[in-house]
């Protein structure tokens, strides 16, 4: 696919930045670094210097973005948009593994030094480059897995691992907040399975939901499932998503699950490894599972809830 340098007077209508990031779950200071730091998109400007996108600007981000799912670095996007689909060099994805390596090394090694300050810089630089999902997959999940992984064997390990996490609540909080009031689609009510204490899993899923065009009522660790009719009753909800481990609290998914399905008019989803590990007895109790992979999920939900906005 060439990219669009306007040579022609454009036939659609121009788009502003922000509908262009609500059309491709893509925030303007990502589009901007595109446009600045690797020239991959040319908007036309206002006389005051506003960017405006074509149509064939928006069909040229999506090209970008199928590549960055393929595993491409955002560093090598440029000279594939001329190939046919499908041809990526191994040696494109080999350079990828080398940038996200090297995210992670940065960030375990400002963890390790308790530096919030190095750590915000390298998390904020792969934010300003790739989609959320994309950094959910190949930054933060890797990062979550290393410290749940070594914390035994570091003398440390315990402080580390709930120093990044903690940083992590911060942080995908106040996204998850701003741009939730940005949204107008969907609202799904989020909450961990009671006896669930680890909530960054669940964190993660709301800002990729909410990037995805859904917005998101996050009631966070140890809910009880009880409760969540009385909270619809006063919330209107389209959708609720639980999360939770391997090992559910006794009671669970034989008896408060299928009381809280048959207490709902919306679907009521589970992911995280319950799903996995007891997706037939979820299922028995009348409820979706998503599995442990964010992107999965979120395109299992799309089947069932619409967004106006799935990409």
């Amino acid at each position: 696919m060439p990219q669009s340098q306007h040579a022609e007077k454009p036939s659609g209508p121009l788009l502003p930045i922000r509908t262009v990031a609500s059309l491709t779950g893509i925030n303007p200071v990502t589009l901007r670094a595109w446009e600045r730091r690797y020239n991959l998109i040319t908007p036309q400007r206002t006389p005051k210097g506003h960017r405006l996108y074509t149509e064939e600007d928006v069909e040229l981000i999506r090209h970008v973005l199928e590549l960055l799912d393929q595993g491409i670095a955002i560093s090598q996007v440029k000279p594939l948009l001329e190939q046919a689909p499908g041809q990526v060099p191994a040696v494109a994805v080999a350079d990828t593994g080398e940038v996200w390596r090297s995210y992670q090394n940065k960030m375990l090694l400002a963890v390790e030094n308790f530096d919030e300050h190095a750590l915000d810089t390298v998390y904020n630089d792969a934010l300003s480059l790739y989609p959320v999902d994309v950094i959910i997959q190949r930054l933060i999940s890797p990062l979550l897995r290393t410290f749940g992984e070594r914390w035994k064997e570091r003398d440390t390990g315990i402080a580390e691992e709930h120093f990044f996490s903690v940083y992590l609540r911060n942080k995908l909080g106040t996204r998850i907040h701003h741009m939730n009031q940005r949204s107008n689609g969907p609202l799904l009510l989020l909450a961990c399975l009671p006896g669930e204490f680890h909530e960054v899993g669940l964190l993660l899923f709301a800002l990729a939901a909410v990037n995805y065009g859904y917005r998101v009522l996050v009631l966070g660790a140890n809910m009880p499932l009880d409760q969540l009719p009385a909270v619809m009753q006063r919330k209107t909800c389209d959708g609720v998503v639980l999360s939770g481990s391997a090992r559910p609290a006794r009671g669970i998914i034989n008896s408060d699950l299928p009381a809280l399905v048959g207490q709902t008019a919306v679907p009521v989803f589970v992911g995280g490894r319950i799903a996995t590990k007891h997706q037939d007895k979820i299922e028995s109790a009348g409820a979706i599972c998503l599995g442990e992979s964010i992107g999965t999920g979120l395109r299992m939900l799309s089947e069932h809830i619409k967004t106006g906005r799935l990409r």
